[in-house]
């Protein structure tokens, strides 16, 4: 039921993105010092969301009602191409923190969306939220 509710979705779908994102940060980090590292990170949430490529879902029948034009929001991951260092690793950790905050404030995010989303369905259900 709640999977139909776009802004759950994007939620869903931002957590899912912050999740990803924090694996490549702590892939980054973890390959701080291995020479000849690449650091890489995920495409902007924003930019990929809506132009993801939609869900597995079809329409077999006229009834059925086709999905939607939103997608995993998933992104690419991508080198950073950061200044290497003489070991080539291109590995920063200011730069890895950054994007550690960037994915907790994506994480935060999403639980605040859920959050006021559930408080909406509660009310609109006639139960104190």
């Amino acid at each position: 039921m709640f999977d139909r509710i776009e802004t759950l979705r994007m939620a869903s779908s931002m957590t899912s993105h912050g999740a990803q994102r924090q694996k490549l940060v702590a892939r980054n980090v973890a390959n701080a010092d291995t020479p000849g590292y690449r650091a890489r990170d995920l495409t902007d949430f924003t930019a990929t969301y809506r132009r993801a490529e939609p869900m597995g879902m079809r329409a077999t029948r006229p009834a059925h009602v086709a999905a939607g034009e939103w997608g995993g929001g998933q992104g690419r991951p991508f080198d950073t191409e950061g200044e290497p260092a003489p070991n080539g690793n291109t590995v920063s950790i200011e730069d890895e923190m950054v994007r550690m905050a960037d994915a907790k404030r994506e994480f935060d995010l999403s639980l605040a969306i859920t959050k006021s989303s559930l408080g909406l369905i509660r009310t609109s259900l006639g139960r104190r939220a």
